[in-house]
């Protein structure tokens, strides 16, 4: 049950629409809440990439882990720029849909960079999530996923 994006379309980088609820179903998911025109976003979005990468790209099997990029960006051209330019082989919410003022509302958003790790039902296990990736790496996926009460196929 993926509650907290039901009902919508998220992007992949190739432009295809994709359905919330396969996508992020049993996973752990990151909200990463961004922006091409911020300096500390540009400064973590490359970190955040090789978390990923190492997670769900190179883990085997996978991590259930999936990051939903929302962006801050000025327009819709600005976000496509720095989805496609900087961000990982993640998800993202179209620019256009309004329910990015929902999601900065429900979690607080006041600034950008934030990533948000919530269950699959939109309740949140940490909003410090760019901190333990800073400071803990790959180890603070294992407390996420324990919190996130999911079926578990990772062994790390």
């Amino acid at each position: 049950m993926v509650e907290v994006f039901s009902g919508r379309t998220l992007l992949n980088k190739d432009g295809d629409f994709i359905d919330p609820e396969e996508a992020l179903r049993n996973k752990v998911v990151g909200i990463y809440f961004s922006a091409g025109w911020c300096l500390p976003c540009r400064d973590f979005t490359p970190v955040l990439c090789d978390f990923y990468t190492e997670l769900v790209e190179e883990g085997d099997p996978p991590a259930q882990f999936e990051i939903v990029f929302v962006s801050s960006d000025k327009s819709s051209e600005d976000m496509v720029e720095y989805y496609h330019d900087m961000h990982g082989d993640w998800l993202a919410l179209p620019w256009t849909d309004d329910y990015k003022h929902e999601l900065k509302q429900r979690y607080k958003i006041t600034a950008v960079p934030r990533l948000v790790i919530v269950k699959e039902n939109g309740d949140m296990i940490t909003d410090k999530g760019r901190k333990q990736i800073r400071d803990r790496g790959l180890a603070c996926f294992g407390s996420w996923l324990d919190a996130a009460e999911i079926f578990q196929n990772f062994s790390g």
